[in-house]
């Protein structure tokens, strides 16, 4: 997988989110119902978005039973791990810290948002 994993756009990632919280393979009626609210979208879009996730290796679709089911190839984790590695790589030269410092001196991260990430090195450290 590594770095030739595409970048997924917002729309994409919604169409992908719907797809892994369903834990099954789903029909594109499904995926339009689960995306009603944030997008007001016809079949005909959803089912462009679906064949450039197909083309691009992250969902499969499964057409033997007479309906399109469609299937994460992709796990979220795995997508997730990647394009937050790109993120650092991008944003911040690699660096976590940097990231860290950015969002709190621009009072981006609370007090206690460190607390909970002091916490959860911390329970890291003793694994």
């Amino acid at each position: 997988m590594g770095n030739t994993l595409k970048k997924l756009g917002e729309a994409e990632l919604e169409i992908m989110q719907v797809i892994w919280d369903s834990g099954s393979p789903v029909p594109s009626n499904y995926i339009l119902k689960e995306l009603q609210e944030q997008r007001n979208w016809q079949l005909s879009t959803l089912m462009t978005s679906l064949t450039r996730l197909a083309d691009k290796g992250f969902i499969s679709c499964d057409r033997s039973t007479g309906r399109n089911l469609y299937t994460s190839i992709i796990s979220e984790n795995d997508y997730k791990t990647v394009a937050s590695k790109h993120f650092l790589e991008k944003l911040y030269n690699n660096s976590i810290q940097n990231m860290i410092t950015a969002l709190y001196s621009n009072k981006e991260i609370k007090s206690s948002d460190i607390q909970e990430l002091r916490n959860f090195l911390d329970k890291l450290e003793e694994e």
